[in-house]
């Protein structure tokens, strides 16, 4: 009996204990990684919630830049950082859903490592030709895939972005043979489009639109499920009849493991009353082509189990080597 008293004791005083230091919270700035380099979508979208978070919280949340290893050294920064609230990620899918399939190993597991806070937004992409290209619909491009095998190129940020995991999916559901072009960033492969160099890219939608707009790319699907905002002419890819295709990427807020989960509920109101201001809604949807979602934990949670198992299948289906 005594015993038991004892751990009752000692699981009130825990209980106080977490309260108490989540009342307390946010008592300095706080660091907000992440992990490519600075001007890049999920920077713009750290910065701009960050600078809403820090007024209303009272306390700077600072973002800091750790590019490299596709993404891998920022997101194993936090990691292994303490779990007190005062070191966050603002991650996209590439490290947390995509590298675990793609390399034969990484330093944190996206799962165990991390508690998700809330998924900001989602992005797609856009299938885009050069203005001058003799492609005239998706159909067509279909059509002269499978009349010169191997031919037709596309390109990308790299291996395992999101636009060459487009591509890969679009050649696994026609059966079409596509060349895959790496670059180290999207702006690259955009230039090499324009040009003519490349028959077609997936580029992101933000990046796209202004060019598409201009008349100087012609774009054909959008690879999410819904059309995107700036781009409402531009059927999904299930609308011209590839069910079941989609490749999206999210931006979202995660701390490390352990963190005290009334500190995590602070976050997750914060970043949802930030993503949800109309100011916000402007610079990062209306102008920047995401889907704000502002979702809970759990959903964040489950969005990256689901997803870890939907890239997978895709990077193995595909038969692209391991990193």
């Amino acid at each position: 009996m005594k015993k038991i008293q004892a751990w009752l004791g000692f699981l009130l005083l825990a209980i106080a204990g977490s309260a108490a230091h989540a009342a307390d919270y946010p008592s300095k700035p706080i660091r907000v990684i992440v992990p490519y380099v600075a001007g890049g979508a999920a920077d713009i979208t750290a910065r701009v919630i960050a600078q809403k978070m820090s007024m209303s919280m009272g306390v700077a949340l600072v973002v800091e830049n750790k590019p490299g290893a596709n993404g891998m050294i920022g997101t194993d920064f936090v990691a292994k950082s303490a779990p007190d609230g005062y070191t966050l990620l603002l991650d996209a899918s590439g490290p947390l859903v995509v590298n675990p399939a793609l390399y034969a190993k990484t330093p944190y597991d996206p799962v165990r490592d991390f508690a998700p806070i809330t998924q900001i937004a989602s992005y797609q992409y856009v299938l885009v030709v050069p203005r001058q290209s003799s492609i005239h619909s998706l159909d067509d491009l279909i059509a002269q895939a499978r009349a010169k095998p191997g031919q037709l190129s596309y390109g990308s940020a790299g291996v395992g972005a999101g636009g060459h995991l487009a591509g890969e999916l679009l050649g696994l559901m026609t059966g079409t043979q596509l060349v895959h072009v790496p670059y180290k960033g999207n702006a690259q492969a955009l230039t090499d489009v324009l040009s003519g160099q490349l028959s077609f890219t997936f580029d992101t939608v933000v990046t796209a639109a202004p060019h598409i707009q201009s008349g100087r790319l012609r774009a054909y699907a959008v690879s999410g499920p819904r059309r995107a905002g700036v781009l409402p002419d531009v059927p999904t890819m299930e609308e011209l009849g590839y069910k079941g295709y989609a490749v999206t990427q999210f931006q979202g807020l995660l701390a490390p493991a352990g963190t005290d989960p009334g500190i995590i509920a602070r976050l997750h109101d914060e970043a949802v009353k930030a993503a949800r201001m109309p100011d916000v809604v402007r610079k990062l949807e209306t102008e920047g082509g995401n889907d704000m979602v502002a979702g809970t934990p759990e959903e964040f949670a489950e969005l990256i189990r689901s997803d870890l198992v939907r890239y997978r299948k895709l990077v193995e289906d595909a038969h692209i080597p391991k990193q």
